[in-house]
């Protein structure tokens, strides 16, 4: 028997003369890309733990300057002394939506430490919101303010010509003493509003303003001035000519106005 093994034969599927080679290339290099991929991402990985172990084992040096835990970036929060797991935390908190009102709900993050906020609290600056400025987007991250009332904050202001005090936000329809109460110390006016000339003004301007309303009472406050001198024309001689009621004209008061 002879020990030379039988010839075999291959049959090859018809092809052209680069296809094995241009297969194998093929296979080459996605094996060359899933190894680059893991190798960046082990890198990644590394790097992340590096600082990690640098941050546990290094003097943290902690700096205390004026910020706004609403936008501080990671740098900022980590110059304040945060290790970079928290201000990423801080970060992702405030990328899903998360919002810090006051100093507290940033003290009640699991990310601040309490002595880290105990010697943080007086560099906290958190903006109040301008009712003069503020479009409803703004006014929608006040507590209890939905699109609904935004809304009506928005165009109750363009009726007044802006707000002159902030209870006027109480003067909306539903907008309770409460739900005041619980934003008052929220929202500011930093923008003045623009002073309405009670004096001046035709008929169908003065009926349009929220505390004078009627045709009645635009036409008396236009026979009033007509008939008086300039130091009579006051918010409170109206009142006491009973041309608008004691309340409207304790609120008409305190609104920015043209004097005579």
């Amino acid at each position: 028997m002879s020990s030379v093994p039988d010839t075999v034969y291959v049959a090859v599927p018809a092809s052209g003369p680069g296809d094995v080679a241009e297969h194998d290339a093929g296979v080459d290099e996605s094996v060359q890309h899933a190894a680059s991929r893991q190798k960046r991402q082990y890198a990644s990985s590394a790097a992340h733990r590096r600082e990690e172990v640098r941050e546990r084992f290094s003097e943290r040096r902690c700096e205390n300057f004026r910020f706004d835990p609403n936008t501080a970036g990671i740098d900022e929060l980590r110059r304040l002394g945060f290790s970079l797991k928290q201000a990423e935390a801080i970060d992702n908190y405030r990328s899903k939506g998360g919002r810090f009102r006051r100093k507290s709900d940033f003290a009640r993050s699991y990310a601040v430490e309490d002595s880290v906020f105990r010697r943080l609290e007086p560099y906290i600056d958190i903006p109040r919101i301008d009712l003069n400025s503020a479009d409803s987007a703004q006014f929608e991250t006040l507590p209890g303010i939905g699109a609904y009332f935004a809304s009506r904050m928005v165009e109750y202001r363009k009726k007044l010509g802006g707000y002159s005090y902030p209870e006027q936000l109480m003067d909306i329809y539903h907008f309770a003493r409460e739900k005041y109460d619980a934003l008052k110390d929220l929202v500011e006016i930093a923008t003045p509003p623009r002073p309405f000339a009670l004096w001046t003004l035709p008929l169908d301007s003065l009926k349009a303003h929220p505390y004078i309303r009627t045709y009645t009472a635009a036409k008396a406050i236009i026979l009033f001035r007509e008939n008086n001198p300039a130091s009579a024309l006051t918010v409170s001689n109206l009142a006491e000519a009973g041309i608008i009621d004691r309340e409207s004209a304790s609120r008409l008061e305190r609104c920015a106005l043209v004097s005579p």
